[in-house]
């Protein structure tokens, strides 16, 4: 927005931003995707920190009971878990609130998981410090408050359509196939998390 809109007239111009190394961050669903997720953070020497159905105790990062304590020891909440009935507005006032003002939250998941209308209100209230979606509850229709808020990057729900992406799982389901019909072990065997 900035550069498009032709505000960049220098450095002076530009607020400053924040770095990711050395944050402390909150991965909610550590399963396959929370888990490629926290393997790129560490690379930044970020904390993680982790919510899941169950501990994984062959991981390195620390865990957290639920996602009011997760939320309350990071400085960024990443949603990566399954849309289920129980974690439909997993994320809401309290948990909003525990994150703070200088929090951040990113949801990669499914919209639903946050309650939309509590984080537009967090968001606009300034009761934490950002976010980065690319999923919403009603998507494609997205909250109008969001798009006024220089402290939210929006992203269409469509980080899997690159020509890379199908290549990949082309290969990955024939794969499967080859492997079930041999009776060899599956590419992606089931992940509970």
């Amino acid at each position: 927005r900035f550069v498009r809109g032709g505000e960049w007239k220098g450095e002076e111009a530009f607020g400053l931003g924040r770095k990711l190394t050395g944050k402390r961050v909150g991965i909610v669903g550590l399963g396959n995707i929370g888990s490629k997720v926290a393997t790129r953070l560490a690379a930044f020497n970020c904390s993680i920190f982790y919510s899941s159905r169950k501990r994984k105790p062959d991981v390195p990062y620390v865990y957290c009971l639920d996602i009011y304590a997760l939320a309350e020891k990071v400085n960024i909440l990443i949603i990566c878990c399954a849309l289920t009935d129980q974690t439909r507005h997993m994320v809401n006032e309290e948990v909003l609130a525990k994150l703070g003002k200088d929090g951040v939250i990113v949801n990669i998941s499914r919209g639903a998981i946050i309650d939309e209308e509590e984080l537009v209100r967090s968001l606009v209230e300034s009761k934490i410090a950002g976010a980065g979606l690319d999923v919403f509850e009603h998507e494609p229709i997205i909250p109008k408050e969001l798009f006024a808020l220089d402290n939210v990057v929006l992203s269409p729900h469509r980080a899997v359509f690159t020509t890379d992406s199908f290549d990949d799982m082309y290969e990955h389901v024939t794969g499967n196939l080859k492997a079930f019909f041999a009776g060899k072990p599956l590419l992606s065997p089931y992940v509970d998390d």
